[in-house]
């Protein structure tokens, strides 16, 4: 199928290009770009994109998938329907599965279930993203004992991560050693546990006036701290995941100044919302790490436009009704957010003027695909169409009929929304 969009307001942050166009795609490429496209062939579809955006289709760095193991809070299909709903064409899941992506078995096993959900259409003039899968550093993601770290890297893995705080040191230090010679992305979340203890909000004001248990700042920072020095020893490029705090990016900058090899992200949430907003004791802003103080999503904004903060990652953490119907402190961290990070980042970040549109889809296609080892392509001739097409003024309502993923964790449930994805191309 040909298909023209007329008009549409093109960001490319790779051409650093922000704006109006004609586009022509076919064939699953992009045939033409100019001001005014007038041979049109008869058989081509005319779309008025006056008011529409037009960017890269966006690339999420982690996200939680409840298949295999939790399929009551999101199938393999769910989630690929919420991506694909929410603008992104590369989605990437953490192997803290049950069973955990451990072995080459299990890789494949997935490959083979996302080429079988990807014969039926997933959404209208939607394919399918594509799936790329985190390998487990330890199995079982119990951080005790190495997986076959070369064997899942044959098996096709994007990278090795375990999502989750490791305690042992000598253990990542040993890992890094011997991921250097792979060539593949590696990804830590530095969180101490010890001093994370039994706390669920940050330390501050905040956490006094709610009365729940505060992580100290510290518990983040210390372990960034530990690993950055493992990391100037060793070598070995690294990913810094779920980066939350203020002193965090500072330290981060420091390292980067440096000429370490270091890439961060921190999550949509993070930059959106602060400890204030934990005040409605709504379980789905319980979040691991927690959010911030207000100074700390100051920073974080800041990090992000300027690069020191790479990435913006979504983190989607499907829950059902029942984990999350509970006493904020015993509810499971983690809210989903594949369709809603767009819309929500757009009205508050570049409605505001705080970010401009090429710099928060930089953070959400182009940067987090390099912290991925990969590419995206500029919206130019010759160049396959991933694309996303975005109304930033569309209305429609949070609900469970209007979401694609099986979960409702989240604190806009039941909300109008400004902005809404039109459609994918993959």
């Amino acid at each position: 199928m040909t298909e023209l969009l007329q008009k549409v307001r093109v960001i490319d942050p790779v051409s650093e290009i922000d704006e109006l166009f004609d586009v022509l795609i076919a064939d699953g490429f992009i045939k033409e770009v100019a001001s005014h496209i007038a041979d049109i062939h008869p058989d081509t579809q005319i779309r008025d994109c006056q008011g529409l955006v037009l960017g890269p289709g966006l690339v999420d760095l982690y996200s939680h998938s409840g298949e295999p193991g939790f399929e009551e809070r999101e199938t393999l299909l769910s989630l690929l329907k919420s991506a694909a709903a929410g603008g992104f064409t590369r989605v990437s899941i953490l192997p803290d599965t049950s069973p955990a992506i451990d072995n080459p078995a299990l890789v494949a096993q997935l490959q083979q279930k996302r080429a079988e959900d990807n014969l039926s259409p997933l959404l209208p003039c939607s394919p399918a993203p594509l799936l790329h899968i985190w390998g487990a550093i330890t199995l079982d993601v119990a951080g005790k004992q190495m997986t076959e770290l070369a064997d899942l890297a044959s098996a096709g893995v994007v990278g090795f991560t375990d999502g989750k705080p490791f305690e042992n040191l000598a253990l990542v230090r040993r890992v890094l050693e011997y991921l250097q010679p792979l060539g593949k992305p590696v990804a830590f979340w530095p969180s101490d546990r010890q001093l994370t203890a039994n706390g669920v909000m940050r330390e501050g004001v905040d956490a006094l006036r709610f009365g729940l248990p505060p992580i100290p700042a510290s518990a983040e920072t210390t372990a960034i701290a530990a690993m950055l020095e493992l990391v100037a020893a060793i070598g070995t490029p690294v990913h810094i995941m779920r980066v939350s705090t203020s002193r965090s990016v500072e330290l981060i900058a420091s390292a980067k100044a440096a000429g370490l090899p270091i890439t961060a992200s921190t999550t949509w949430m993070h930059l959106l919302l602060d400890t204030k907003a934990v005040k409605s004791y709504h379980t789905s802003l319980h979040l691991d790490p927690p959010l911030g103080n207000p100074s700390d999503v100051v920073a974080l904004r800041a990090g992000v436009r300027t690069g020191v903060i790479d990435a913006i990652a979504i983190d989607h953490t499907p829950y059902s009704y029942e984990e999350k119907v509970q006493a904020f402190a015993e509810a499971p961290p983690g809210a989903i957010g594949l369709e809603l990070a767009l819309p929500l980042l757009w009205q508050y970040l570049v409605e505001t003027e705080e970010f401009t549109a090429l710099q928060l889809w930089r953070a959400l296609s182009v940067s987090p695909a390099e912290c991925l080892g990969q590419k995206v392509s500029a919206i130019l001739p010759h160049q396959p169409a991933e694309l996303t097409l975005f109304d930033p003024q569309q209305i429609w309502k949070v609900e469970r009929k209007s979401l694609y993923t099986l979960s409702q964790n989240t604190p806009w449930l039941g909300q109008q929304m400004k902005g809404h994805v039109v459609q994918t191309w993959c």
